[in-house]
């Protein structure tokens, strides 16, 4: 098994579901972030749960070789979106993403499939864009 479904199956022992897992490097440090979401959200004694709950599994999995620090946190109100089902929990919001030949696309998510997803742009018209040529996306809010 691998280390990401080893923590998912952790969290999920908990009520939580697991979004996405990450290795970045932040201030000369690197972060192993574990994102994770619930129905009504996430608090923090949930994370801080969580985390007590993956750490000693790191301790005999670790993430990578040398020092890191385990974070784990809601993936937030923006966020990158990677698999279908990121995109399937996401319609109704609004994406920004780029496709493989470098196009951009914004709008608001109406629809996600394993062919496309479709958006309303702001000018409202739809775009269907096959799910496979996506390259890069996120969420994001207006403030």
């Amino acid at each position: 098994m691998s280390l990401e479904s080893d923590v998912k199956k952790m969290v999920e022992s908990i009520g939580l579901s697991l979004y996405d897992t990450a290795i970045l490097n932040e201030n000369d440090q690197t972060i192993y972030r574990v994102s994770v979401t619930a129905p009504g959200g996430i608090s923090l004694d949930k994370c801080v749960e969580a985390s007590h709950l993956i750490s000693p599994l790191l301790d005999v999995t670790p993430p990578v070789g040398g020092d890191y620090r385990l974070e784990v946190s809601s993936p937030g109100i923006e966020r990158r979106l990677k698999t279908l089902d990121h995109f399937v929990q996401s319609i109704g919001e609004k994406v920004v993403f780029s496709t493989i030949d470098k196009q951009k696309y914004d709008g608001e998510l109406i629809a996600a499939t394993n062919d496309e997803i479709v958006i309303k742009t702001k000018e409202g018209t739809e775009q269907k864009v096959p799910f496979r040529s996506i390259s890069k996306a996120k969420t994001y809010f207006e403030w």
